[in-house]
């Protein structure tokens, strides 16, 4: 999953559209931007949503943002989303592994008494949203087997930390977002897990976003968040590898061969051993995953 795309859940207009965004999975929210009154019309649209249209051929994954545990709301979420089409749920201000396995306990409920598979329906939480999330990171390796991957969320952070901004003066993140990002980065390498980066509020600001798409890729993020359907293409075009890039991937393969077992090899004067080349895998891993153009 390299493109993951917000849409409200109150909004069946947005819904239907975002089926032809080309994003990879829908993040159907019912969390930060439906209102309390909206709640209960939220679950039931998505309910519909995903049973109508989940699973199918040529559908994005239909992943769902619930509620936090504390706001007492979780519960009648789950009972109107963990229903056949779903691909996962979206956990937000998620403090930990103990989290993620307490969700994972309310779903497994819920899969018993559906009749679906135990395990049937993935994890995906956002772990930076509060001061102590930060110090859980390492919890996550292990957790769940419903853990598909980890994201990372600035807004909220900055709200819990009382901060007046997130970014400097030149667009860079903080030290606190910085730190949060690259944890976030971390423990999903750690737990073996996806790691999606964070959503880029300024939609006017195309050379800004198109940056933070390349970042990610260069820093080893598998994908990420978008809030309109105009980021999925700059995203897509910044994780899909260049001509240039596959060649030197190529190169790195055939020089490693021709080596005969050779620990380290040179190549167009630079030494090449086995991180390079675990490197040059994924490069070549990502190109063989995109379409024919």
């Amino acid at each position: 999953m390299e493109t993951l795309l917000f849409v409200p859940g109150d909004s069946a207009r947005k819904l239907e559209k975002a089926l032809a965004s080309g994003a990879d999975a829908l993040l159907i929210d019912l969390e930060d931007s439906v209102s309390l009154a909206n709640k209960e019309r939220a679950r039931q649209q998505a309910r519909e949503f995903v049973v109508a249209h989940g699973g199918k051929p040529h559908v994005p994954r239909l992943i769902v943002r619930i509620n936090a545990g504390d706001s007492g709301l979780m519960d009648a979420d789950l009972d109107a989303v963990i229903c056949s089409g779903l691909g996962a749920v979206m956990l937000p201000k998620c403090c930990g592994g103990r989290d993620v396995q307490q969700l994972s306990a309310r779903m497994a409920l819920r899969e018993a008494f559906g009749d679906f598979p135990p395990g049937s329906f993935g994890i995906l939480p956002i772990v930076t949203e509060t001061a102590a999330s930060l110090f859980a990171m390492g919890s996550f390796a292990g957790a769940s087997r419903r853990l598909i991957g980890l994201t990372w969320g600035a807004e909220d952070l900055a709200a819990d930390l009382g901060a007046t901004a997130n970014r400097d003066e030149n667009g860079r993140w903080t030290g606190p977002y910085e730190m949060a990002r690259s944890l976030t980065l971390l423990a999903a390498r750690a737990a073996a897990v996806l790691a999606i980066d964070t959503v880029f509020p300024d939609i006017a600001d195309t050379a800004g976003f198109a940056k933070a798409c390349r970042d990610a890729v260069r820093d080893g993020f598998d994908g990420k968040m978008a809030i309109h359907p105009s980021q999925i293409a700059p995203i897509k075009a910044a994780f899909t590898p260049s001509a240039a890039e596959i060649d030197h991937a190529h190169a790195i393969l055939a020089a490693v061969a021709a080596a005969d077992g050779a620990g380290v090899v040179a190549l167009q004067g630079a030494m090449i051993d086995e991180p390079h080349l675990k490197q040059a895998r994924k490069i070549l891993a990502r190109a063989a995953s995109k379409p024919p153009s």
